[in-house]
């Protein structure tokens, strides 16, 4: 019983080596420079989400393109207590990203969303603290995934 397993691990390890699959190597994807970026919204994120971008493109990349972001913000109450005080407040950032390549005039569109949730602390300040960090977190996530999306979109055309 045991050798049949042991042959048929082996048979079934061959095929899955064998069959050329091969994983993507996201730096060779991300071959693009960006020439400009147009950000409407909330200036925050989108100072965030620029950096981002402008940081992990490439100077001398052959494929130039020219980015426009659009983000909105929406804050909203998610619990309260017994009391009628909010407990927690959750963010939702809908970021919507219009790209095209410079010589081209083939628009794509790019649509991102994330949301998350922060507590209420018993310091104001802290609140706003609170409120601060996951805005930082949410646009950090947001750009990685525009990233990904403008690396895959660009290696299509």
């Amino acid at each position: 019983m045991k050798k049949l397993i042991s042959v048929i691990n082996i048979i079934v390890f061959m095929f899955i080596t064998g069959c050329g699959f091969k994983v993507i190597n996201n730096n060779q994807l991300k071959e693009f420079s960006i020439a400009d970026i147009t950000t409407t919204g909330d200036k925050k994120i989108n100072f965030n989400i620029r950096n981002k971008l402008l940081f992990n493109s490439k100077d001398n990349a052959r494929k130039l393109i020219k980015i426009k972001l659009n983000t909105t913000k929406n804050k909203s109450i998610k619990e309260k207590n017994i009391k009628n005080e909010i407990t927690k407040y959750e963010i939702v950032i809908n970021v919507k990203v219009e790209f095209n390549v410079v010589m081209k005039n083939d628009f794509k569109n790019i649509t991102v969303s994330k949301s998350g949730d922060y507590s209420v602390a018993e310091q104001y300040s802290q609140t706003l603290n609170n409120e601060k960090n996951l805005i930082e977190y949410l646009s950090e996530d947001i750009a990685e995934e525009i990233l990904g999306e403008l690396a895959l979109k660009l290696n299509d055309i």
